[in-house]
């Protein structure tokens, strides 16, 4: 009497394919047609140049110093942002971990989350523009003879970007300051460790790690700036920074394959970034990201 043959759900589970795994199939869709898919699209159009061969949009890019100055200007933009908002949020991160209504106080600082940048900007030039309340009074106080330029330049953009980037910034440290037991600041305390000593011996090396990460996330985001380049910059000259220089090529000049270039050598310079950043965690500390809590 011959065996009887198994069901394909049966054939199935026995590769690992049940009903459990192929729960991941949709999210699995959405990643290939949201982000796999656009960039290999995007990777391949770059080496299909309107003229020229395939190196040509590339070739292009880093012999025009219009476009490959625009790496340097959006790198002076969006690391010092990063490396701020991080020294900001670590000594706020933590005052409010001791705080009875420390949610009340996250939900008030991570509240230009909600703004939006465009909505930033605008209040930026209602406020700090030459005709704002703030150059208004200065000049009323007789502190200043004539209006302070602080938008429609670099420091309109720095500080947009430090707006919009805090909660971010902040939230990721606040996670992480919060996941150390405090338990070993109380071990340090007691065996003689002042303040300064407890968070350069205690804390220091477990937030390393973490504090890498949130200066990589909080970068990515600060490099891929555009509205704030526009709005609060000068896009034509002192904030043109490489996104502005991608957008120009797909919507002035309809050249898809140079802007396609222009964004892959954006991904490789934000790359090279976190992995130096990456690296250099890794020769500083190995061990976990942080303690947990007891």
């Amino acid at each position: 009497m011959s065996a009887e043959t198994p069901s394909l759900g049966a054939r199935l589970s026995a590769r690992g394919l049940d009903g459990t795994t192929l729960l991941v199939l949709p999210g699995v869709i959405f990643v290939v047609a949201l982000f796999i898919y656009p960039f290999l699209y995007g990777l391949w159009l770059s080496f299909h140049p309107k003229a020229g061969p395939a190196l040509a949009n590339y070739a292009k890019f880093f012999s025009d110093p219009f476009l490959y100055g625009t790496i340097w200007t959006t790198m002076k933009l969006a690391l010092p942002v990063t490396l701020i908002n991080l020294l900001i949020a670590l000594p706020i991160a933590f005052r409010v971990r001791l705080l009875r209504r420390q949610r009340l106080l996250t939900t008030l600082l991570i509240l230009p989350i909600t703004l939006g940048t465009v909505l930033v900007a605008e209040g930026m030039l209602f406020y700090l523009g030459p005709q704002g309340w703030l150059n208004r009074v200065l000049m009323l106080a007789g502190l200043i003879s004539s209006p302070v330029k602080l938008v429609n330049n670099y420091w309109g953009v720095f500080i947009s970007l430090v707006i919009t980037g805090f909660p971010f910034t902040f939230l990721l440290t606040l996670s992480y300051v919060t996941g150390i037991d405090p338990s070993l600041e109380q071990a340090a305390a007691t065996l003689g460790a002042n303040a300064r000593n407890r968070f350069r011996e205690v804390f220091l090396p477990l937030l390393l790690p973490g504090l890498a990460i949130t200066f990589c996330l909080s970068f990515v985001q600060a490099y891929s700036v555009l509205p704030s380049a526009v709005l609060v910059g000068d896009p034509s000259s002192a904030t043109r920074v490489i996104s502005i220089a991608a957008y120009q090529a797909a919507t002035e000049e309809y050249d898809y394959a140079m802007a396609s270039a222009i964004a892959m050598i954006m991904g490789l310079t934000q790359l090279g970034v976190v992995a130096l950043v990456l690296g250099l965690r890794s020769l500083l500390y190995r061990g976990p990201v942080a303690a947990a809590k007891g």
